[in-house]
């Protein structure tokens, strides 16, 4: 099951910064997984929405994260603060994941 955890907006200034001139949008969303055995209970995914002359949308999922309700929250938290997009969001797990080891 795939839960609605939080979106954003990025900001306009940080794309001016970018060149980027149009708006960009990130929703997280926590998965929970109750029907296989043997996998971790929570994932996450994102999904970016660019809305250029034609709205494009790319979105990464990772449902196999941990067992660890709030370790999911957690992550999904620090992607949400830091407006991370879904080419960037394996990197950052794995540098988190390196932190709290």
């Amino acid at each position: 099951m795939k839960t609605f955890f939080g979106g954003i907006f990025i900001q306009k200034e940080k794309l001016m910064e970018e060149g980027i001139d149009y708006p960009i949008k990130l929703e997280y969303y926590k998965y929970t997984n109750n029907e296989e055995k043997n996998k971790s209970k929570y994932g996450i995914s994102i999904i970016k929405t660019e809305y250029k002359e034609k709205v494009m949308v790319e979105e990464k999922s990772i449902k196999y994260l941990t067992d660890d309700e709030k370790k999911a929250i957690n992550i999904l938290q620090l992607l949400k603060n830091n407006e991370v997009t879904p080419i960037g969001v394996e990197d950052v797990i794995q540098d988190y994941a390196k932190s709290i080891l």
